[in-house]
């Protein structure tokens, strides 16, 4: 029970950080900006650059540019974010709009922001996350491996995982747990703000709806 009740509890724990009076169309337009500055300052990274190369064999991406992290020895985390869709024609889908959220016990420490990459390499992953909205890792039937500042450095030994995902802290000292057992839920609100009523992660994944705020984003990670 613990288990499934403090990823919540993140969400109200750090619900202080986002802005309650920001409307929820306006918040999915940010939230794109934000995600094409994070793929550039990460691209600039030389510790982090090398998500590019994993790019062309995704079957998605998910991008989160400010995770607040925030822990005295129960920690929590959250964050909005995006999620885009390999096409079949190798382009990128129209973003649908999630929110990561964890908590933890241990050892922690600090407050950190830090902006985070989701490489989805399969369709069974991009699947396992649309269908369950529940942990990242294993509890959604797909593994995670680290990289970036501050996480385990992928491997070859690594290039079997089914998500690969960069970290890079932008402000503050945190000591503590990693996404897995994350939850990654859609956010409704926002992906009806951007496409109408009715609008759900697989249609707009699937070409159902269209938006034409994505394109920056689509083409900063044709690049």
């Amino acid at each position: 029970m613990f288990q499934r009740f403090f990823p919540m509890l993140a969400v109200v724990l750090l619900a202080g950080c986002a802005t309650p009076t920001t409307a929820p169309l306006d918040t999915a337009k940010s939230l794109v900006v934000d995600a094409v500055e994070t793929l550039a300052d990460f691209r600039s990274h030389k510790n982090l650059k090398e998500y590019v190369t994993h790019l062309d064999d995704a079957a998605g991406v998910v991008i989160l540019p400010d995770v607040v992290k925030a822990g005295w020895f129960l920690g929590a985390e959250a964050g909005n974010g995006v999620l885009l869709a390999k096409q079949a024609g190798g382009g990128w889908s129209d973003p649908t709009f999630h929110t990561l959220a964890a908590a933890s016990f241990g050892l922690q420490i600090g407050i950190q922001d830090t902006s985070i990459l989701l490489i989805i390499r399969n369709e069974k992953a991009l699947n396992s996350i649309l269908k369950h909205q529940g942990k990242l890792g294993a509890d959604i039937g797909a593994t995670m491996v680290y990289a970036g500042v501050g996480m385990e450095a992928a491997t070859t030994s690594n290039l079997g995982a089914d998500i690969l995902a960069f970290a890079a802290p932008v402000l503050g000292a945190y000591i503590g747990s990693s996404l897995e057992g994350s939850v990654l839920a859609v956010r409704r609100d926002l992906n009806e703000a951007v496409y109408g009523t009715g609008a759900t992660a697989d249609a707009i994944l699937a070409g159902k709806f269209k938006t034409t705020i994505a394109k920056p984003l689509q083409d900063a990670l044709g690049r």
